[in-house]
């Protein structure tokens, strides 16, 4: 059982002293330190008290060791992302900190995309990615870059690195934004996300390429969904023409036709 640690730590983390939290929970310090200590065992009541001053869930404070959890897993415990509270499925996300205990940044490269379909949730598997840091993203949150490939994201180029923000309860993914989408059966796919969990349980995914039909997808078929962020490429998206400058392409292409037509009309007279 965590509970003695756990409030301990989210105490700290509030910066409150004992008196104010045993203030705040109208009991005496001596029994709250009594509680940090692990003298004595907190009561009903007072698991109840912990949890709503917290935000944190009791099954939480009791059974998870907040103390392994990174930064940004902490940041999102407080910001009331509790996957108990919810009541969404609990994603445990493999991920790996620098020296000074900070999120990287890991890389899946187009190489390593079959084995992270499959390895994503194991520690070891992440260990060995690559990675890196992009000083103005924040610190509070999880990111990974995945190399994606492909024309069905077109304008974005084939082999550009797309860094996705990890998405711990999906209801929040919100429609007409961009996905990193990981499935077992389609692995890892870049799509603007139509959000039909509410409704029929599912995500409609649609490629930036409108050649690609949009398609659903369950949710029990997803495994992991990182919203986009940003990416990184060497090329130079194609173009898209202003309407008028269209409107002149498709006028000069006509002219260039009429002519062509009539120079071989004249070739078939003489």
């Amino acid at each position: 059982m965590y509970f003695s640690s756990n409030i301990k730590l989210m105490r700290k983390r509030k910066s409150r002293t004992q008196d104010e939290v045993a203030h705040a929970l109208k009991m005496k310090r001596s029994t709250l330190s009594g509680y940090e200590n692990e003298v004595s065992l907190p009561t009903v009541n007072a698991l109840i008290a912990f949890s709503k001053y917290f935000g944190i869930a009791i099954d939480t404070l009791v059974l998870v060791n907040l103390e392994s959890l990174s930064e940004s897993q902490l940041s999102q415990l407080e910001r009331g992302g509790d996957v108990y509270l919810k009541g969404s499925n609990i994603r445990v996300l493999a991920t790996t900190v620098d020296s000074k205990n900070e999120e990287n940044i890991e890389l899946v490269p187009e190489k390593a995309k079959a084995g992270y379909a499959t390895g994503f949730a194991d520690p070891e598997f992440i260990k060995e990615l690559p990675v890196f840091s992009l000083p103005f993203l924040s610190k509070q949150k999880k990111y990974r870059t995945f190399q994606l490939t492909g024309d069905s994201m077109l304008p974005i180029p084939h082999g550009a690195w797309v860094t996705g923000e990890f998405v711990q309860d999906w209801n929040t993914i919100v429609s007409g934004h961009g996905y990193i989408i990981l499935t077992l059966d389609e692995g890892i796919v870049f799509k603007i996300v139509e959000n039909l969990i509410k409704k029929e349980n599912s995500l409609r995914l649609y490629s930036l390429n409108p050649v690609y039909e949009p398609y659903d997808i369950p949710v029990n078929e997803v495994k992991e969904v990182w919203k986009f962020i940003n990416y990184i490429s060497s090329e130079i998206p194609e173009p898209v023409l202003p309407q008028d400058e269209l409107l002149k392409t498709v006028a000069s292409l006509k002219k260039d036709m009429s002519l062509v037509k009539s120079k071989l009309s004249k070739s078939k007279e003489k």
